[in-house]
């Protein structure tokens, strides 16, 4: 981070901070009415022009205020003392514990209340994505003959998520080899990731030592159709809040929050960026790389189940952002998760 003069940095802040207030211009005369740093508004106007040449701030339009860019807003939130882990949004854990409470063992239910209760106290865009396949853990798996080559399969992890499909599998399987295949992967693999069942499977089959080939190919398909089939999930919530903002008072911005919304793969994307990092991540803007949401920030997490990173939760909204008070909320909102998954 680029070191500033102190009164220069904290002029920079002062800016950046009301108009997260208000999202008027701010002039220099508002500036030392307001912060009172001993500086005459001369002084301050020109340290704004200066920070406006340095890429910090910009000028809407001539003989208005300055408003900060996104290098304005990063060096604003770099500056932050890290959430110390003790620190937690109180009210907010009240409300998680008394929405969530009873359906903790439902992850999918979980993440979505829990988008919807973060997006309706930050009137922002609430999201979370569930644990990836290959990092949930395998619990049971029960199947059952359906009609000719259909079998139906309920699926059950240990981060409470139950998946039900209809696969298709060879016309002469019997009931007795479906009952096969589920105690053999039920004894086997309880416990396992479902990316160390695919790997067990892959040896067993290369093994002369297998119990039977046809037996585990078959074994192996299903975990494959099952674990791994259809669009990854991603819950979001909050649409109608995040248009009530002055940012999205023009239609070009209303474009860009409905094509993120309309096109989830884009948010997995990004949310996949930060799903290897611990704490709070914060994208500003112009650093986002995913196409269409340069005029978006998004404040996200990770949760977790005992020590593995399973999923994320975050916001998404305007450039111009609380993050302050997204940070600590996005932070409390990931470990409430983490210890309603780790309590099971």
């Amino acid at each position: 981070m680029e070191i500033l003069e102190d009164r220069v940095y904290r002029v920079l802040w002062a800016v950046v901070d009301s108009y997260i207030s208000n999202p008027d211009p701010v002039g220099s005369r508002y500036i030392t009415r307001k912060y009172g740093f001993n500086l005459s508004p001369a002084t301050i106007r020109n340290i704004m022009a200066d920070l406006e040449e340095m890429g910090y701030l910009r000028q809407p339009h001539t003989s208005a205020g300055r408003v900060p860019t996104d290098k304005g807003y990063r060096f604003y939130v770099d500056t932050f003392e890290r959430i110390k882990s003790g620190e937690v949004d109180e009210e907010l854990f009240r409300e998680l514990r008394n929405r969530l409470e009873n359906i903790r063992n439902d992850i999918n239910k979980l993440l979505d209340e829990t988008t919807k209760t973060i997006s309706e106290v930050t009137h922002y865009l609430g999201i979370a994505v569930p644990p990836k396949p290959d990092r949930t853990i395998f619990k049971r798996l029960n199947l059952y003959k359906y009609r000719d080559n259909k079998v139906a399969t309920v699926l059950i992890t240990e981060e409470g998520i139950i998946k039900n499909r209809i696969i298709e599998l060879d016309p002469d399987i019997s009931d007795r080899d479906l009952k096969r295949i589920s105690d053999y992967l039920n004894d086997k693999f309880s416990g396992y990731t479902v990316d160390e069942i695919k790997k067990v499977l892959l040896k067993e089959l290369e093994s002369d030592r297998a119990i039977c080939d046809r037996l585990i190919s078959r074994a192996m398909k299903i975990c494959e159709e099952v674990m791994y089939s259809g669009q990854e999930m991603v819950f979001i919530s909050g649409l109608s809040g995040v248009l009530e903002l002055p940012d999205f008072s023009d239609l070009e911005r209303i474009r860009a929050i409905m094509r993120t919304i309309e096109d989830k793969h884009r948010i997995i994307k990004l949310l996949d960026m930060l799903t290897d990092d611990s704490g709070v991540k914060v994208v500003i803007g112009s650093e986002n790389p995913v196409t269409g949401m340069m005029s978006l920030s998004l404040v996200a997490s990770t949760y977790k189940e005992g020590d593995r990173q399973v999923g994320t939760i975050g916001i998404i909204g305007p450039t111009r952002m609380d993050y302050l008070r997204a940070m600590t909320i996005v932070d409390a909102t990931a470990r409430y998760i983490s210890e309603r998954l780790s309590e099971r």
